[in-house]
């Protein structure tokens, strides 16, 4: 293995895992060696544009399509994630519907059905990622949180297409004996995976499709259909279409300073549990879990039997700034353990055996979208705010019509070709983003000493889609 596969092991658990397991060895594939012209061209080669080449090729096999990546594929957040493939999407319904009407039924609907379709393609293209649908436990600890899973409930009554069921404080320490919680809601439409593994075997499915991956080709921008790289010197592809698919890491790129902000999410591992453990936990395989806190948390039970949890706490740092010593950090760690122990006591023993992070992609509105202009040849997905496993599916069948020119249920949704407000310049960026996190972290010191619904995360939720 070479040195650069050895570091990329590093980026999540999830890509030591493949490496341990000798499902992968990380070793990047060529770079681009010299101009290129194709139909489209991809910029990104995470699970937007990887979904985005899966559909155009099987619908499309004659086009010609280039991925370009800076690193290797699933390197950002497609690697690095918390492992839900959830119908959830950065606006409540609540939301959808103050702006688009019915059409918020639609797009509910829309991110359900995508949970099955990454089932599907999984199991059509053989892909072993640990896919278990489970759905997830969203666990009560206090009266402002039963609050929270009543009002959850009744908004999916109110628009009827997501399921919801409350789960009592008898049921709660039955099924889950070892879990500090008073009661839970349900909701079946969410499904366990392993993140790098999917994003790694759809690379390969999409190159037995035709597709061509060159990696280490770092993209520094675009326009009039081409696209200027770095890679052993300069290179450019002419494009029919481009399509912009680098997420978080697209605030990088000159057109995308103040388009999105990368916001930290941050992760641990445990070592392997019991599986008496497991028992006594109730967390069963396919089960994703969270809680009602404000300050956000998220976890699974992994194929081998560990916790895999994370959370927010990660500061926006300066500038948009990514930066590789930013993917952990000590304090953030620690208040992900705490907040582990604190839910599941008896893990109090478990060993943390891995830490890692990596950038999300906030817009200014809080408003995933996917668009394409036909006038231009340009396409763009993302803004998915931690909510993209499954986001990313539907968003790459959407571009996949719009490309092709194809009108359709996918292609009228609501979020197709929105645009979202530019940030603001800094220093307002910094310490807006800023604000709202110590905001969200004050919320929930608010509700703990009070037992009352945080009048802080009242104030704070029209800026965050609720």
């Amino acid at each position: 293995m070479g040195t650069e596969a050895s570091e990329n092991r590093h980026v999540s658990f999830w890509f030591d895992a493949l490496v341990a397991e000798r499902r992968d060895t990380l070793a990047p594939r060529a770079p681009l060696a010299e101009d290129l012209g194709v139909d489209v061209c991809i910029v990104g080669a995470g699970l937007t544009g990887l979904w985005t080449a899966y559909y155009l090729l099987r619908d499309h096999p004659e086009l010609s399509v280039a991925v370009l990546e800076a690193e290797i594929a699933g390197f950002g957040a497609s690697g690095r994630n918390g492992g839900w493939c959830s119908a959830l999407f950065p606006l409540s319904a609540t939301a959808l519907a103050n702006r688009y009407g019915d059409d918020a039924i639609r797009m509910r609907q829309a991110m359900i059905d995508t949970v099955d379709e990454v089932g599907r393609v999984i199991d059509a293209e053989a892909i072993a990622c640990d896919f278990a649908k489970g759905g997830t436990i969203s666990f009560v600890r206090d009266r402002p949180g039963l609050a929270a899973a009543h009002d959850e409930r009744a908004e999916a009554q109110r628009f009827g297409v997501d399921t919801v069921r409350i789960i009592g404080t008898d049921e709660v320490r039955r099924r889950f004996p070892s879990v500090s919680a008073v009661g839970a809601a349900f909701t079946p439409d969410c499904a366990r995976i392993q993140p790098a593994a999917l994003v790694r075997e759809l690379a390969r499915a999409v190159e037995r499709m035709g597709a061509r991956i060159f990696e280490h080709t770092r993209v520094t921008g675009w326009h009039d259909g081409r696209v200027e790289a770095e890679a052993d010197g300069a290179r450019t592809v002419r494009a029919a279409a481009v399509i912009d698919a680098t997420e978080a890491y697209g605030s990088a790129l000159p057109n995308g300073r103040r388009r999105v902000l990368p916001l930290y999410s941050l992760m641990i591992a445990t070592e392997p549990l019991s599986e008496s453990f497991w028992d006594h936990a109730g967390i069963e395989h396919g089960q994703t879990f969270t809680d009602f806190r404000h300050l956000l948390i998220y976890g699974q039970r992994t194929a081998d039997n560990r916790f895999a949890f994370g959370g927010r706490g990660a500061r926006y740092h300066w500038g948009s700034a990514i930066r590789p010593r930013y993917d952990s950090v000590e304090a953030v760690a620690r208040h992900l353990r705490r907040a582990l122990v604190d839910l599941f006591p008896e893990a109090r023993s478990a060993r943390v055996t891995h830490r890692w992070g990596g950038p999300i992609g906030v817009p200014r509105d809080w408003h995933a979208s996917v668009g394409f202009d036909r006038k231009t040849g340009l396409g763009w997905a993302g803004g998915y705010v931690g909510d993209g496993v499954s986001t990313t599916n539907l968003a790459g069948r959407t571009l996949a019509q719009l490309i092709a020119g194809e009108q359709s249920a996918l292609t009228s949704l609501p979020w197709v070709n929105h645009r979202s407000p530019q940030w603001e310049p800094e220093p307002l960026r910094f310490l807006g983003a800023n604000a709202g996190l110590l905001a969200m972290r004050l919320a929930d010191a608010e509700q703990a000493a009070t037992r009352r619904p945080s009048v802080t995360a009242r104030l704070m939720a029209p800026l965050i889609g609720h």
